[in-house]
């Protein structure tokens, strides 16, 4: 159910509102009230859904109306306007370039007006927000953070993957929001640095034993060759990167195990089916608890710079911005993951 502009905004805060949308050519008629009893902030809302969303029938769904609705209320804006917004396929809507205008001049100003109209944060955080990450972090960290959001009316939409087909897809308009372990490029993407992840060198207390103390601290590759790896991939990204970047080499071990999710790489290094090479925040568990030893302690552990990124052609919603803000914040009693 939309929100009625004339139920809660008094006269003078609606004129001073009417004034920011007077660029977008319907301005001048905010303040009234239609028979309908859909406003043009109404239609607008609708507007800025279907331009983020790319899609009648998405725009419905995160607004929770019908797609009759959301077609008629974009229908009534066109008519108004007397122009186009969208050009319609079998594959959803693109914006014409009346359409990107009328989203540049009137994103930002919606979005205050979002805010100003909320009397409580769940009219603000209606809508679902869809976004992609590593399965691992997505569990340990994301989905709990956004705890406190989705309780007063987000709905988080998780998609899991590899970095770059996520960051695909953001870029096709089917996410919002990408937690990223690479850092995006392009000028589709606007990003921010999130939080660095460091990695450890593990193996189980067993396997730890077999290490010769003395060759590890003078020559750590040949105390560690006989000890198998346990991979997230079959290129070993995160082992590969560790060694070269604290041994200065690539590695030769034999691999035991590949399996393309951290939480099983660290069941099996508990398991006794050789080392890995994990985030901190991932091993930490098992590191107090002792099923897990870190094998070597160089001076400075690698670290990667984890990156929030979402599209830059695209109005960010309310929602998306909220979760954007939690996340940020979550993320300053982290440390480095």
């Amino acid at each position: 159910m939309f929100v009625s502009f004339v139920e809660v905004m008094t006269y003078e805060t609606t004129g001073e509102l009417a004034k920011a949308f007077r660029g977008s050519g319907v301005g001048s008629q905010i303040i009234r009230c239609p028979e309908s009893g859909v406003t043009e902030y109404d239609l607008l809302s609708t507007f800025i859904e279907i331009y983020r969303r790319g899609s009648v029938t998405a725009a419905a769904r995160a607004l929770g109306v019908t797609q009759s609705a959301v077609s008629n209320q974009l229908a009534r804006l066109e008519q108004r306007l007397g122009e186009t917004l969208f050009t319609r396929s079998h594959l959803g809507v693109r914006p014409t370039a009346r359409g990107d205008e009328l989203a540049l001049r009137v994103s930002e100003p919606l979005a205050s007006l979002q805010t100003a109209l909320s009397t409580d944060m769940r009219v603000l955080h209606r809508g679902d927000v869809r976004i992609g990450g590593a399965s691992d972090l997505m569990a340990v960290r994301v989905v709990p953070a956004l705890a406190s959001l989705t309780s007063r009316g987000i709905q988080v939409r998780i998609e899991l993957g590899l970095a770059a087909d996520l960051l695909t897809a953001l870029s096709a308009g089917e996410l919002d929001l990408v937690v990223s372990a690479i850092r995006p490029t392009g000028s589709e993407f606007t990003s921010t640095a999130f939080v660095d992840e460091e990695f450890v060198l593990i193996a189980s207390k067993a396997v730890a034993l077999t290490v010769d103390a003395s060759l590890l601290a003078s020559d750590p590759t040949r105390a560690l060759a006989h000890i198998p790896l346990v991979a997230y991939a079959t290129d070993l990204p995160i082992i590969r990167r560790y060694w070269l970047s604290v041994f200065g080499t690539r590695p030769a071990n034999r691999v035991s195990t590949v399996v393309p999710d951290l939480r099983a790489v660290l069941a099996g290094v508990v398991a006794g089916s050789g080392m890995s090479v994990l985030p901190r925040y991932l091993a930490e568990q098992a590191l107090l608890a002792g099923s897990v030893e870190i094998l070597h302690q160089p001076e400075v552990h690698p670290l990667n710079t984890i990156y929030l990124a979402i599209s830059s052609s695209r109005p960010m919603s309310p929602a998306v911005d909220s979760v954007v803000r939690c996340l940020i914040s979550r993320s300053r009693s982290w440390s480095v993951l």
